[in-house]
């Protein structure tokens, strides 16, 4: 894990080392609950309008103003309102979360709590991923802590405002990553993603109105309602992102591990090359895929673009979750599609034809190219079923499956047309 180049201030990484902190840590180093206390002194109101002056935005993927998001869920309602964090974290080169909950998970708490109050909501849950199974062990056990000092229960810190929260294991889908199919396995149902509308701020956990936020959107907002929204802000370099991120930078830099920066303060080329030291071996770049694997990759001379949502939108691409493989020149890029489109072959929950039939169709093609057999054709193929699953799904697994199929083919052709018959193989 990598802190901060430069002359600015850390929120997370400062605090991550290479144990989980205790309450004491959090109480005494991180001035811990002080913003709960706050909270509670405020309207609901007057909170999610704090959050709005951050420009805090979903650090899940979807990038949604999360003030907004709050400002969604009704003020009145007949059925109990529900506070849910994503963290799932099954996307494919993605590990913030984890280190989040490992080394900090009273500041996920204490975030859930705030989030609580702000819409009304006595009951949160933490959906976790099955495999995060020491993760899952120290929430627990720091919730235990909050409970017994009096930051969850039935008067939290005397106040009279009641919340509970409960720690959910998912048991390994992907699927279960999208906030509907992730409510539907919290309710005990089959982990498919539900028709929309309605929104899960109108219906959503049990019935009633839910906010889905991901992991480290929450561990944002103690930090935002101690220092006010308008501090968070200022460190994005973009009028629309406020905060730092975390970036998880994986593949062939020498440096690999967790980066965290202003939003949009560095370009892909500045973080690779100033902040993780250079390509492995000091090989050329081939090709970045900016955003987990569901992001369309970017090639060598694409990568001076600012690491922020609006950015990669304009470069056809996504920040996503945030998680950035490198790939170094001489690596198969048709092996590496092939193993993301058979990853989501695999993790599609079938409910829809296009993404069911299209991602095993290609998967099939891609799995003939690797084995020369491939057919002249075959990249027009592999774009047209791309076409056909692209925005005709229930959820974004099958964008996120077409997406990088389309990049891969589009901008690295020659690599493909290289080990069908008569090319010459790679």
């Amino acid at each position: 894990m990598e802190a901060q180049k430069g002359k600015w201030e850390t929120i997370y990484i400062q605090h991550f080392r290479e144990e989980a902190r205790p309450l004491k840590y959090y109480l005494d180093q991180m001035e811990g609950y002080q913003a709960l206390k706050k909270c509670l002194t405020m309207t609901p109101d007057d909170i999610i309008n704090e959050v709005k002056k951050s420009n805090l935005r979903g650090r899940g993927g979807a990038g949604f103003p999360t003030g907004t998001k709050w400002g969604f869920i009704p003020k009145q309602s007949a059925k109990p309102k529900y506070v849910v964090c994503n963290a799932d974290e099954s996307e494919p080169g993605t590990f913030k979360d984890r280190d989040l909950m490992r080394y900090t998970p009273h500041l996920l708490i204490e975030g859930m709590v705030i989030a609580g109050h702000a819409i009304g909501a006595n009951v949160g849950y933490i959906y976790i991923r099955g495999e995060y199974t020491r993760e899952a062990k120290l929430l627990d056990e720091a919730i235990n802590e909050a409970y017994a000092k009096g930051y969850l229960g039935n008067d939290v810190l005397g106040t009279g405002f009641k919340f509970d929260l409960t720690v959910h294991r998912g048991a390994g889908a992907y699927i279960c990553g999208e906030e509907t199919g992730l409510l539907n396995s919290l309710e005990g149902k089959r982990g498919e993603p539900r028709v929309k509308p309605p929104f899960p701020a109108q219906a959503g956990a049990f019935g009633g109105p839910t906010i889905v936020n991901n992991v480290e959107t929450l561990c944002a907002v103690p930090f935002i309602m101690r220092r006010g929204g308008e501090w968070f802000a200022k460190f994005g370099k973009f009028e629309k992102s406020g905060g730092t991120r975390l970036f998880c930078v994986s593949g062939h830099v020498k440096k690999p591990g967790l980066y965290e920066l202003p939003a949009g303060a560095v370009t892909i080329r500045e973080l690779i090359y100033d902040y993780c030291g250079g390509i492995l071996d000091d090989k050329p770049l081939k090709a970045v895929i900016p955003g987990g694997s569901s992001a369309p990759v970017l090639t060598a001379s694409e990568i001076d673009v600012a690491l922020d949502i609006e950015p990669m939108m304009k470069a056809k691409t996504m920040l996503g979750s945030a998680g950035i493989m490198v790939v170094a020149e001489g690596f198969d890029v048709v092996k590496l599609i092939r193993r993301i489109t058979k990853f989501y072959a695999h993790e599609s929950c079938g409910q829809c034809t296009p993404c069911r039939e299209g991602c095993r169709w290609m998967e099939e093609i891609l799995g003939r190219i690797m084995d020369g057999k491939g057919k002249r054709q075959d990249t027009e193929m592999l774009l047209s079923i791309a076409d056909n699953i692209n925005g005709k799904t229930l959820c974004a697994l099958g964008d996120a499956a077409a997406g990088p199929v389309i990049s891969f083919v589009t901008k690295f052709k020659p690599d493909f047309e290289a080990k069908m018959p008569g090319g010459t193989h790679a």
